[in-house]
């Protein structure tokens, strides 16, 4: 834990010690601060780190509520049990309800999860909550029945479930929501599952907001239709949103925003609906200067220009422990390649074959279906007919995650690293997590990145696209598909860049395909040449060969 961290939770520990020395009532806002400072956590899970929109938070608190009610009025279950319980009960709620998203983004997944927090809110809440009409209340242990006491209990729980959310950060799951949140091609890219990434998010976020409900359902005694309102959900979705609840700092300030400034608006006789307007217009900000809360712009801090991003640079070796098994000698193939769209014809009979430790480059003028191709290859596209495989290894219908674990890795033609890691982080999200900073740093070296603890967003875009190959080739992969690695680089970045891919398939075992503008650097680089021009190979063999020819002149070059 960094010592900031450590001084935020300390603080929180102070403000608790003080706020039971205060009246009761100081004490009971209190413990509805560290409340609704789980709910905006909640949302800092789905939304804030795994990029997804739920507008059904309160929902999942209304669930783990009705739980802990239930549990208290028909069992002899402890209060501290049956607000694990509830909680757990809200998350296969939270998988189901996660499952939209898995085709749905934006304002359409938006729709669905207040939709669901309507029909709930319509058919299981109004019908009331278990001892509300028997006046059954929650009952508190004794150490917690009072306000003060439950308020130290309160922030006992946001403290070990924000401490457990902050560990996240350092785990591959915790990575791979940012990832997710940045990129959802690029993810399975990595290997990763996307379906899993997304449900996983949401059943942590909806465990987290049942752990809220708990509380709520504790501190009132029980709870109503009017306490878990479709509405509310809105509010603390905003609220997230404004003060980056991703972020423990974040999920505080928004849990004193939705105890502690209704309050305040009481005081000073202003209606309380002015609060939400505010908590909007900040989010509509936020959202309009591309931020992610005020927490994190509070909190980044960015290397000044020009100077302190480390780079490494190679010492010399060659950093065989990442080879991919140097004994073998597979080709992958894709044969037969045909991609339609109605009637217009991307790929039409394409053949080519990757040879490993050997580099293939696929040239042709725009619209030529390279990156169609690539798609085909690494699964992000199913053709119209033909196959691929690897060795004797058939690919088709596999996913692109698939592919990727078995060896296969691509990049974009536009970089898609992961801003909010470190460059270190990354590399390992893209090996698995099976990278010990030594060979991190070696990794870093040999394309000139930067210091594995320098964060992704504090760098250029040509380092963050070395990053991209270098993230590939921390996975070990049999087969490196490239598509446009030189595009935004400097001729010197380029230059230095087709030294280094020339090096790579007898250091790491690779085989290499690059799709690539760069004439310069694909005659420097490729051992051999394939020319698409409206989705046919219209050339193949040595580049010098290749690029002398006169038909590949005339469509590639317009000579």
């Amino acid at each position: 834990m960094r010592r900031g961290d450590l001084v935020l939770f300390g603080s929180v520990a102070a403000a608790t010690v003080l706020f039971a020395l205060l009246p009761p009532f100081w004490a009971f806002l209190a413990s509805s601060a560290f409340i609704s400072a789980l709910l905006v956590s909640s949302v800092g899970v789905v939304y804030g780190r795994a990029g997804m929109v739920s507008l059904c938070q309160v929902t999942f608190a209304g669930i783990g509520g009705w739980v802990v009610g239930y549990l208290g009025v028909a069992t002899a279950v402890p209060y501290p049990v049956a607000l694990v319980l509830g909680a757990l009960a809200a998350v296969p709620v939270g998988v189901v309800i996660g499952l939209p998203a898995l085709r749905l983004r934006g304002v359409n997944l938006a729709v669905v999860t207040l939709g669901f927090a309507v029909a709930v809110s319509s058919v299981v809440f109004v019908q009331g909550f278990p001892g509300a009409r028997t006046n059954d209340p929650v009952t508190r242990p004794g150490l917690v029945a009072g306000e003060r006491g439950f308020m130290v209990f309160t922030a006992a729980v946001f403290l070990v479930v924000a401490a457990a959310l902050l560990a996240t950060k350092r785990t591959r799951l915790g990575a791979a929501w940012e990832a997710v949140r940045h990129s959802e091609r690029a993810t399975a890219a990595l290997g990763l599952s996307v379906p899993f990434i997304k449900l996983s998010a949401f059943a942590v976020s909806a465990f987290v907001a049942g752990l809220a409900g708990g509380l709520l359902a504790a501190q009132l005694g029980f709870l109503n239709a009017r306490n878990v309102e479709p509405v509310d959900s809105l509010v603390v979705f905003v609220i997230g949103v404004f003060v980056g609840a991703h972020h423990v700092g974040g999920a505080l300030l928004g849990g004193v925003l939705g105890s502690f400034f209704p309050e305040l608006l009481r005081r000073l006789s202003i209606p309380q609906d002015v609060g939400p307007i505010l908590f909007a217009i900040g989010a509509t900000h936020i959202l309009a200067q591309g931020g992610r809360g005020l927490a994190e712009h509070l909190g980044r801090r960015r290397p000044a220009a020009g100077g302190d991003v480390v780079v490494l640079r190679p010492e010399g070796g060659a950093p065989t422990r990442h080879r991919a098994d140097p004994g073998r000698d597979l080709v992958l193939r894709a044969s037969g390649i045909e991609v339609r769209y109605g009637a217009v014809v991307a790929l039409e009979d394409v053949d080519v074959e990757v040879a490993q430790g050997r580099i293939l480059g696929l040239i042709g003028p725009n619209g030529a279906g390279k990156s169609t191709l690539v798609d085909v290859i690494t699964g992000f596209h199913r053709p119209d007919a033909g196959s691929v495989t690897v060795g004797e290894t058939v690919l088709d219908g596999l996913p692109a995650h698939r592919r990727a674990r078995l060896g296969i890795r691509r990049t974009f033609q536009t970089e898609r690293t992961v801003p909010a890691l470190g460059a270190g982080d990354y590399l390992r999200l893209a090996a698995g997590g099976h990278l010990d900073r030594a060979e991190v740093v070696e990794l870093l070296a040999f394309l000139d990145g930067p210091d594995p603890d320098t964060p992704v967003y504090a760098v250029d875009t040509g380092t963050r696209r070395r990053l991209e190959i270098m993230g590939c080739l921390a996975a070990r992969p049999t087969f490196l598909l490239l598509d446009e690695p030189a595009a935004g680089l400097t001729e010197d970045e380029s230059l230095r860049l087709a030294d280094r891919l020339r090096q790579v398939p007898e250091r790491f075992g690779v085989g290499l395909l690059v799709v690539e503008h760069d004439i310069d650097l694909v005659a420097a680089v490729c051992d051999e040449l394939v020319v698409l021009d409206f989705g046919r190979v219209i050339g193949r063999g040595a580049p010098d060969e290749v690029l002398a020819s006169d038909v590949v002149a005339e469509a590639y070059l317009g000579v």
